[in-house]
């Protein structure tokens, strides 16, 4: 690992994508009255999801769809004055985990309705995470000169900090914390945080070391930028426990280096002499900023937000994966509408809907369904146009 002097900055630069989203609108009330269904009707339900919402009254919002209209389930919470980066949802359903300018806060669900916070810790995290076990939190914390990756032992059924924080410090030069923009693996056994001009780094994590121990890796695998003036906006993961592939969203980062790239690794690659690509990879991502990646609970499919500005609409577009024995192809097959600024994405439990948050509006919030007649294309089904400057949204388990 490249270590070196590492300390919590005195004051706070918010990335550019946080600004977009705290410039405007307001906390998201009554959503059932500015919800509109499109052509593409549906009379599905969902299960619950949160938005995470900034401008000038931000706070988190639980809906849920039944029988085709956004419905809130109860749940609305004010962050009073605090500004928030990043939200993620505890594999067990039982806790949400928010990050602010005043700390991480973790908020009790309970018959999807969010309860009264805790606070964690006063760590100003740009991302957080929460890994298999329900028993850590994962902070992604900007340092002078690199990033800290913390780990926080947390009690499995509340969030609340369990224990004494164990940390790795990393020094990056030009290292940018992107918020939200962390992800574990779902083996629990790699952390991935992009870093703007940085890049992503990949941390090994071990959940089940002894209390009181490291479960954060010693050293740290560097993908640099595809082109030097791109930069790492989003990762993901296969979401199956034996992942196969890896994502990176880079700003710049197509073959040209002059739109949006979506580079795409084989996990097995990891801990070895050189990382592998995908053949073809990067492919053009659809947009200018890759904002989020999503790959879908099938595996067949991962899915772009892309940016186009602050004030021009942005796209989803749809990648089919195939496997061919441990050999992948990755095309370009289906292109979505999206609001100005998307910013983050989840897929609903049942598989039924996919959802889309942005910051800008034009819509704030869309899901969409899977079409019957064309192959991982998502099809608009309930959108809302309320003022919320949304920033990130998870889905109950």
């Amino acid at each position: 690992m490249r270590s070196g002097k590492w300390a919590r900055p005195l004051f706070v630069v918010i990335p550019i994508m946080a600004v977009f989203a705290a410039g405007c609108g307001d906390f998201w009330q009554a959503p059932s009255t500015s919800t509109t269904c499109t052509t593409n009707c549906t009379t599905a339900s969902s299960s619950d999801f949160y938005i995470l919402n900034a401008g000038s009254t931000p706070g988190i919002v639980g809906l849920s769809i039944a029988s085709g209209t956004l419905t809130d389930v109860g749940s609305s919470v004010s962050l009073g004055d605090a500004i928030p980066y990043s939200m993620a949802i505890a594999p067990n359903g039982d806790f949400l985990m928010v990050s602010t300018t005043t700390g991480v806060l973790a908020f009790p669900v309970t018959n999807g309705v969010v309860g009264t916070a805790v606070a964690v810790t006063q760590d100003l995290a740009y991302s957080v995470a929460v890994d298999a076990t329900d028993s850590w939190l994962i902070e992604a914390v900007p340092g002078t000169g690199g990033v800290g990756i913390f780990a926080v032992p947390i009690d499995s059924t509340t969030g609340a900090n369990n224990g004494k924080t164990q940390p790795v410090t990393i020094t990056l030069a030009n290292a940018a914390v992107q918020t939200n923009k962390m992800v574990i693996s779902p083996d629990n056994a790699n952390i991935f945080v992009a870093l703007g001009p940085a890049g992503t780094i990949v941390l090994p994590f071990n959940a089940g070391v002894a209390s009181g121990s490291n479960p954060l890796g010693s050293t740290y695998t560097p993908i640099p930028v595809l082109h030097t003036s791109g930069e790492a906006y989003s990762v993901a993961v296969d979401s199956s426990t034996t992942p196969r592939l890896f994502y990176i969203g880079e700003y710049l980062g197509n073959s040209g280096g002059t739109s949006g790239g979506l580079r795409v690794f084989n996990y097995s690659s990891l801990g070895t002499s050189a990382l592998t690509q995908v053949s073809g990879s990067p492919f053009a991502s659809g947009g200018l900023s890759p904002n989020y990646i999503l790959p879908d609970a099938s595996g067949d499919y991962v899915y772009v937000a892309n940016g186009a500005g602050p004030s021009t609409a942005g796209n989803i577009t749809g990648f089919t994966i195939t496997a061919s024995g441990t050999t992948y192809s990755v095309a370009s097959t289906t292109s979505t509408a999206a609001g100005v600024l998307p910013l983050a994405m989840a897929e609903d439990s049942t598989g039924t809907f996919v959802f889309e948050v942005g910051s800008s509006g034009s819509p704030y919030f869309d899901a969409y369904t899977f079409d019957t007649t064309t192959a991982g294309q998502l099809d608009s089904e309930v959108v809302s146009n309320t003022a919320a400057s949304s920033i990130a949204i998870v889905a109950a388990p």
